[in-house]
């Protein structure tokens, strides 16, 4: 089961909001989504809103989108987060630094049997899909919250289960967030 909320700071503090994530399939959208709802809590265009998914016990994500800028991601298990359609969306190509010009479904490279050239057919190469694995742990921006309080030392400590109301208690945004759980 998952979890997604909406925090946007305003001069009145921080307005949380629950969100749906079910038309959302890229990280644009999921920045579209998080400006809109800067303005929807009056606050100003460059006002910080952080977007907080989790998925039960199993990883974290944190997406801050300040203004116009490209939005900052930190998810706290790249490899649980890989297993999840919401937790795929926040990994992106320069993240996990692939090329995003290089297709995995580029057929140009595939023998006739569907392996790759030189593959082994057996399949035992790795489990998670050889070279293209997701690394385990956390993969992000590990400062995107130092500013509003929490530390990269703080954030990397934080449990699955109960690290957003950790976060938004750091950020005097407990209440509003729990309001919407």
């Amino acid at each position: 089961m998952y979890f997604a909320a909406l925090l946007a700071r305003t001069e009145d503090g921080w307005e949380a909001s629950d969100t749906e994530l079910d038309d959302v399939e890229t990280l644009s959208d999921l920045t579209d989504l998080a400006r809109e709802a800067a303005a929807e809590a009056g606050g100003a265009d460059d006002e910080t809103v952080l977007v907080f998914i989790e998925q039960e016990d199993a990883w974290f994500g944190v997406v801050r989108v300040d203004g116009e800028d490209d939005p900052r991601i930190y998810v706290s298990d790249a490899a649980a987060a890989a297993r999840s359609a919401y937790g795929e969306i926040l990994l992106t190509d320069e993240m996990l630094g692939r090329d995003p010009d290089e297709s995995p479904d580029d057929l140009d490279a595939l023998d006739l049997d569907g392996t790759e050239d030189g593959e082994d057919e057996s399949g035992d190469d790795e489990a998670d899909g050889g070279s293209e694995a997701v690394p385990s742990g956390p993969l992000g921006d590990r400062e995107i919250l130092s500013d509003l309080g929490v530390s990269e030392k703080e954030l990397l400590a934080l449990e699955s289960g109960d690290a957003l109301n950790e976060i938004a208690d750091v950020l005097g945004a407990a209440e509003v967030l729990e309001a919407v759980r």
